[in-house]
């Protein structure tokens, strides 16, 4: 079994800092999906207007 050493040179330039709280929070809301509470609400509204 051959143990192999880190590169920590390539492991540097693969690097991506994660994102900071605010940033994060923005990449979270611009990511427009469906909640389940919308989910829910639309299929009553289909029920209920037939």
């Amino acid at each position: 079994m051959e143990i192999s050493m880190i590169d920590f040179d390539e492991e540097i330039r693969k690097f991506q800092p994660s994102l900071e709280v605010d940033e994060a929070e923005d990449a979270i809301y611009r990511n427009n999906t469906t909640d389940v509470t919308e989910v829910i609400d639309k299929i009553i509204r289909e029920i209920t207007d037939k």
